[in-house]
């Protein structure tokens, strides 16, 4: 994408009840729209079924490296209403069909991730081994994420770097925002082995195959073949310009991950520059998804 010198200005709204009509379904963010890792936003799960009652669809994407069924279980202990949805796509569904392609092919994996990932490769038809005898590495994120960074695995990195391994991203976001903090993701690991000279398989937002995906589902859900989409988020390096990438309107959340960061985002030059900072712009941004 080639970065644009001119600010492009999101309209700034007070409520998604001002656009919802313009659009037939959304394909809508998790983590930093609906909660904040530990309880949801207020007035999201109201604003998302108003839209429903509407008429529109609401497919959650989520960049989650695990099976789509523990992504929704995960919503119900946070509190998240299922009325407020239909459906969801993860990274880890795309991940896991990937997986079981490469073990098709004979190929073995090493796992490294916290003990709430293992459901990741739980079923699938691949061997998972140390890493000695691993063809590719699956990096689903960190053993503790609370307070490891990617410099924790530096050592790691050069180790399947010099064995030439190839690294599976199924998150590829960079940080979340947990409760009042910022954490790391595997994202922001894969991002580094990249840098590095490393082969990434990135799973997920902003990469084209997802949205490929979400496309067509929301396509069945609805009954028509090139609905009007609205793609929300709060991710200036996934949601965002992977919407944009697929010719998808964007709704910026700036209150979930630049929120949490401290960014300055009050108007709509502060959240113009944020993005273009990320080669990216939004149609509309506001700070909490509410009606």
């Amino acid at each position: 994408m080639t970065q644009s010198t001119a600010l492009q200005l999101p309209q700034m709204l007070t409520g998604f009840g001002q656009i919802a009509e313009n659009y037939d379904a959304v394909i809508c963010d998790i983590w930093g729209v609906l909660h904040n890792g530990r309880a949801p936003f207020a007035g999201v799960d109201d604003a998302l079924k108003n839209f429903r009652d509407g008429g529109g669809k609401v497919l959650l994407l989520s960049n989650a490296p695990r099976p789509g069924q523990t992504a929704l279980n995960r919503l119900d202990e946070i509190g998240n209403a299922r009325s407020s949805y239909d459906d969801i796509l993860t990274s880890g569904d795309a991940t896991r069909t990937r997986l079981s392609e490469l073990g098709a092919q004979g190929k073995k994996c090493h796992h490294i991730g916290p003990a709430k990932d293992a459901d990741l490769v739980a079923g699938l038809a691949i061997d998972v081994v140390e890493i000695e005898d691993a063809d590719v590495v699956l990096f689903s994120g960190m053993y503790h994420d609370a307070h490891e960074t990617p410099d924790d695995y530096a050592d790691f990195l050069a180790d399947i770097l010099a064995r030439k391994l190839p690294l599976i991203c199924p998150n590829p976001d960079r940080q979340v925002q947990m409760g009042d903090k910022i954490i790391f993701c595997a994202g922001a690991v894969a991002e580094v082995y990249e840098a590095m000279g490393g082969e990434v398989i990135w799973m997920g937002k902003p990469y084209p195959t997802v949205y490929t995906r979400a496309k067509t589902m929301l396509s069945e859900m609805t009954g028509l073949k090139a609905p009007r989409l609205l793609a929300i988020g709060d991710g200036p390096k996934t949601d965002i310009p992977g919407a944009q990438e697929a010719d998808v309107d964007a709704l910026f959340i700036s209150g979930g991950l630049a929120g949490a960061s401290g960014a300055k985002v009050d108007t709509p030059e502060d959240v113009a520059h944020l993005l273009r900072d990320e080669n990216t712009q939004a149609r509309y941004a506001m700070r909490h998804l509410i009606w």
